[in-house]
C-alpha cells in the first residue's frame, strides 16, 4: 500500500450471514417434538414437492448437498466411458468432479466477461458426435443465455444439467431457472438464496430420472424383502427431515430473500460506480434481472493494483471476502491427473479469476455495513 488508510474500523463483517426466519423454529422444533429427525420424515417430501412446484418442474429429489446434486443428476443420464461432457472452465470444482469421478471426459469452454457465463457459441462450437451432455451452470448473479445451446442440444439429443446452485429464484426470459434441463439441479449451503446449512435439490419432469435419482441418493436400495440387496453403486446422499423444515421455512420467504439480495446490490452498485478501477455488472442484462447471489468486484485491465493486496487489506478492516472461482484447467489437483491439455487456455476465466473478488452480501447483512464496505473499497483505490 502506498499509504495508510485512515478510517474507524467497525466489527467483523462475514462474506455472508443468512436470515432465519420464525418458520425455520417452528417446523425444526416439530421434527425435534416428533423425533423425525432422520430423511424419513414428512418435511423432506414436503420440501420436495414445494420446491418442485416453485420451479415449475413434476419432480424433486432433496440430497445432502449441491455436489452431490450434480453427480447424481449426471448419473442418472448413464452415459458411457469416456462420453464427453461440456462444462465451463470458470465454475467451482463440482462442475468438473462430477464428469470426472464416473469416468467421462469434461470439455471446457471460456466465459464472457460481462455476465462471467460460459460463452454460448464455444459451447456450439465444441459440440461433436461425442458430446452426451452438457452442464450449463449459472454464475454469481446472471443466468447463461442458454437460448442457442438448448435449440442445438434438442436437436441433437444432448442431455442438458442446468447448474442453478446460484439461481434459486432467477429468471431466463421471464422463465424460471431451473426449469430448462432435462434436469437441473441446486445448492441449499449457508450462503444461497435458500439456506438448509447444507444441502440440495434435483429437479425434474422426467418420471424414469426421477425414479432413478432418487434410487442414486439412497444406496439403490432393492424391493420389499431384497431391500439389503442393492442394484447400483449409488450413495448415501440424503437430505434430513430436520434441514427440510428449515427450507420449508425459508421457501416461505423466498420473496423477502430475493427482495433483500436485488436491494444489496442495488446499494453496492449506486456506492461503488464512480469508481473507473472497477468493473461491477449492470443491475440487468437483455434477458434477465441481477439476483446478486454474491456481489462481485473486478479490477479493470492497467491498474497494478493486485486483487489479493486489496482483499488483505479489507481484511485489515474487518471485511470477509472472496477471491473468485479458480479455473478448471488450472487446477493443481487436474494438473496431477493430466485431466486438460497444458496448451489449453482460456484468457476470460484466467482474468477474473486473478482480478475477481466479491464482497459481503448475505441477506443479513445491514446497510450502514455496507456503506462501511464501499467506504473502505473505494478509498483503497483511490490511494493505489
Amino acid at each position: 500500500m502506498k499509504k495508510k488508510l485512515k478510517l474507524k474500523k467497525i466489527k467483523f463483517i462475514p462474506v455472508n450471514v443468512p436470515k432465519i426466519f420464525k418458520e425455520e423454529k417452528i417446523y425444526v422444533k416439530n421434527c425435534l417434538d416428533t423425533n423425525w429427525i432422520s430423511s424419513e420424515g414428512s418435511y423432506v417430501k414436503k420440501f420436495e414437492n414445494e420446491f418442485a412446484k416453485y420451479n415449475k418442474r413434476k419432480y424433486g429429489i432433496a440430497v445432502s448437498n449441491g455436489t452431490a446434486a450434480l453427480e447424481i443428476a449426471l448419473k442418472s443420464l448413464n452415459l458411457k466411458s469416456n462420453d464427453e461432457v461440456i462444462i465451463p472452465t470458470f465454475s467451482i470444482i463440482s462442475t468438473a468432479l462430477c464428469v470426472i469421478k464416473l469416468g467421462l471426459k469434461p470439455i471446457l469452454v471460456d466465459c464472457d466477461l460481462q455476465s462471467w457465463n460460459m460463452i454460448p457459441d464455444q459451447v456450439v462450437k465444441k459440440i461433436n458426435k461425442k458430446t452426451k451432455a452438457i452442464i450449463i451452470t449459472h454464475i454469481y448473479g446472471f443466468p447463461v443465455d442458454m437460448a442457442k445451446i438448448i435449440k442445438i442440444s434438442r436437436a441433437r439429443k444432448i442431455k442438458i444439467i442446468e447448474d442453478s446452485a446460484e439461481m434459486i429464484g432467477q429468471k431466463y426470459k421471464d422463465k424460471m431457472c431451473g426449469s430448462f434441463g432435462d434436469l437441473s439441479t441446486f445448492s441449499f449451503y449457508a450462503n444461497k438464496h435458500i439456506t438448509t446449512g447444507e444441502g440440495g435439490m434435483i429437479v425434474t419432469n422426467d418420471t424414469k430420472i426421477y425414479n432413478k435419482c432418487n434410487s442414486l441418493r439412497n444406496l439403490c436400495f432393492g424391493k420389499n424383502t431384497e431391500r439389503f440387496n442393492h442394484d447400483d453403486i449409488g450413495w448415501n446422499y440424503r437430505l434430513t427431515n430436520v434441514q427440510a423444515a428449515i427450507g420449508c421455512g425459508q421457501l416461505k420467504n423466498i420473496s423477502w430473500i430475493l427482495k433483500r439480495k436485488r436491494e444489496i446490490g442495488k446499494r453496492y452498485t449506486k456506492l461503488l460506480k464512480e469508481n473507473f478501477k472497477i468493473y461491477i455488472q449492470p443491475t440487468r442484462n437483455g434477458f434477465s434481472e441481477n439476483i446478486y447471489w454474491v456481489f462481485g468486484v473486478v479490477i479493470k485491465p492497467g491498474f497494478k493494483i493486485k486483487r489479493n493486496l486489496i482483499i488483505k487489506e479489507l481484511s485489515n478492516y474487518n471485511i470477509q471476502t472472496r477471491p473468485f472461482f479458480y479455473p478448471m484447467h488450472k487446477q493443481n489437483i487436474f494438473k496431477k491427473m493430466k485431466i486438460f491439455k497444458k496448451n489449453e487456455k482460456y484468457p476470460n476465466s484466467e482474468y477474473l479469476s486473478q482480478n475477481g473478488f466479491y464482497l459481503p452480501s448475505g441477506v443479513g447483512i445491514k446497510n450502514f455495513e455496507i456503506d462501511y464496505i464501499c467506504k473502505v473499497l473505494n478509498k483503497i483505490f483511490s490511494i493505489n
